[in-house]
């Protein structure tokens, strides 16, 4: 079997050393031949850093490192063209000043390599020298590969002040590829976000944003139909250990955990770094939780009055999954371009396309509720595997009385400084739980009567919940947190009740659990409920 390259994102190095490549020449040769300037956003942990060596190479004049990979056979001539890669994750960023100084001495480094001594003190004046003595001493147009482009803004999402001055830094560094286009031959940036490349690449009004093309939908990741192709060997050795004989289809198994990512409806394609570590590791594991979430995500998530429960199937236009500025942010878009969310399918006839959005497979719906539960809690896992397992005992039994003692557990634990005083708050710490346990909670549920907060529908029952929060001083007398409970519960039933919240999921032969529930704070959490058979009646 040919070495796995977890990690590894240089292409001469995965050829030479034997290792699986998943061949994406075929899109290079595409880009190469369409357009000249390009942008694309993906995921972190997704493949794009590979995307671009592999480009690199392609200009390299070597042809005979493609042997055997599609672009190898096409007409491309592997002409040799001088190439600038910039990392923009490696480039420091504290400041505007650091930031700045750090693309001078990396252009410089660069100029220096290739014999040049440009004096300049500004990086955009020494990038654009770079470019035009290039040109000059190849005799060949030049290739900017810019990879993650974002990075100097998303690490101070959440300090608007220093992430517009590094964008303006950024937006006079890279303004100046549009007076070297006679010099350019291609120009390729990738990033994980969008929300701010109009900002910073407003003048290159001639880049194409392939971010949802149909054409190049798995540039990056494993399609789904590559799986056996180029993984079948460790398929097979992995089906045959003994802790995975129990799996009647390891390759269902192995799609359900890591695939479901796609930009247009159609195309699935698998994450590659999850997909090569559970390779690697032979089980099945959260590797994305593993690798990190951007905190800047979570930070917005607790600052939305609505919390995180109504992110889940989402429809939303095309012009909506851009968010175009750094004050004008928005949760959803975010959540898409970083992978927590995907295309599930596009509305038919909508024009332009309008997405409906869901979370791509287990991995992710665990690592973003682990998430969630970490930052909301203080807690890693938020429960005790014991206090998970009574919980889900309680509910598929019917018994919410017992679910309700190990929520109080859960919030009691919480650290008090953590708490919010919002209903969204308790909400998104009990969907985050909800989607642990493996159920399928819905938030904000449209009905004849309005909307139910949360409804979560078992084989044979389902709960219609309504939550409320009312702020009440920790050191209260009994009986004014009776009062407020009291008040709390009867307008949450009034409220199931009076709208009819029931009606739709009464003559299914469920039972049906009707259920308010009152948080004052901490572990002050109280519910009033109802049973009944589903009948019409």
């Amino acid at each position: 079997m040919k070495r796995l390259p977890l990690g590894i994102q240089n292409f001469r190095k995965i050829i030479d050393g034997g290792y699986v490549y998943v061949d994406k020449t075929r899109f290079v040769y595409e880009l190469l031949n369409d357009s000249s300037y390009y942008f694309l956003s993906r995921p972190r942990r997704f493949g794009k850093s590979l995307l671009l060596d592999t480009i690199a190479e392609a200009f390299s004049g070597d042809r005979e490192l493609f042997k055997d990979l599609w672009i190898y056979d096409s007409d491309y001539q592997f002409v040799k063209h001088p190439v600038i890669r910039l990392d923009m994750s490696s480039v420091a960023n504290k400041t505007p000043e650091t930031l700045e100084n750090e693309l001078l001495i990396e252009t410089k480094k660069r100029a220096a390599g290739e014999g040049f001594d440009i004096e300049y003190k500004s990086p955009s004046a020494v990038f654009k020298t770079l470019i035009e003595e290039l040109y000059k001493k190849y005799e060949q147009r030049v290739v900017v590969l810019i990879d993650e482009y974002d990075k100097p803004i998303l690490d101070h999402l959440t300090n608007t002040e220093a992430a517009e001055a590094n964008r303006e830094v950024l937006r006079g560094f890279f303004g100046i590829l549009k007076s070297m286009d006679p010099y350019l031959r291609l120009v390729f940036i990738t990033g994980v976000s969008k929300f701010t490349k109009t900002s910073i690449f407003s003048g290159l009004n001639n880049i194409r944003d392939i971010t949802m093309s149909e054409k190049y939908a798995d540039i990056c990741g494993v399609a789904t139909g590559d799986l056996e192709k180029y993984f079948g060997e460790r398929i097979e050795h992995l089906s045959a250990l003994r802790e995975f004989n129990g799996e009647t289809d390891l390759c269902g198994e192995i799609l359900e955990w890591y695939d479901g990512y796609s930009w247009n409806g159609e195309t699935r394609v698998i994450n590659p770094y999850s997909l090569l570590s559970f390779f690697t590791e032979e089980r099945f594991s959260n590797y994305w939780y593993a690798s990190g979430t951007p905190k800047f995500l979570l930070d917005l998530i607790k600052t939305r009055d609505e919390g995180y429960a109504n992110l889940q199937n989402l429809d939303m236009g095309e012009w909506a999954l851009d968010s175009f500025d750094i004050d004008r942010i928005e949760v959803e878009p975010l959540l898409f371009q970083t992978g927590y969310l995907t295309v599930k399918d596009i509305i038919p006839g909508s024009r332009p396309p309008v997405y409906i959005l869901g979370t791509p497979n287990n991995e992710v719906r665990i690592a973003f509720n682990l998430h969630i539960l970490a930052e909301f809690t203080g807690k890693g896992g938020g429960f005790t595997e014991s206090a998970y397992r009574r919980m889900k005992e309680a509910l598929i039994s019917g018994d919410l009385q017992s679910m309700l003692e190990s929520l109080k557990g859960l919030f009691a634990s919480i650290p008090y400084e953590l708490h919010i005083r919002h209903e969204s708050y308790y909400h998104s710490i009990f969907f985050a739980v909800m989607n642990l346990l493996g159920f399928n909670i819905d938030a904000e549920v449209s009905v004849s009567g309005g909307r139910v907060d949360a409804v979560l529908e078992l084989a044979d029952k389902a709960y219609i919940m309504e939550f409320k929060y009312e702020h009440c001083a920790k050191d209260a007398p009994p009986e004014e947190k009776r009062r407020i409970f009291d008040k709390a519960l009867n307008e949450g039933m009034e409220q199931i009740k009076g709208r009819d919240y029931a009606n739709k999921y009464s003559g299914r032969g469920k039972t049906i659990y009707q259920a308010a529930f009152a948080f004052l704070g901490r572990d002050d959490i109280e519910m009033k409920e109802k049973q009944g058979d589903g009948s019409l009646a």
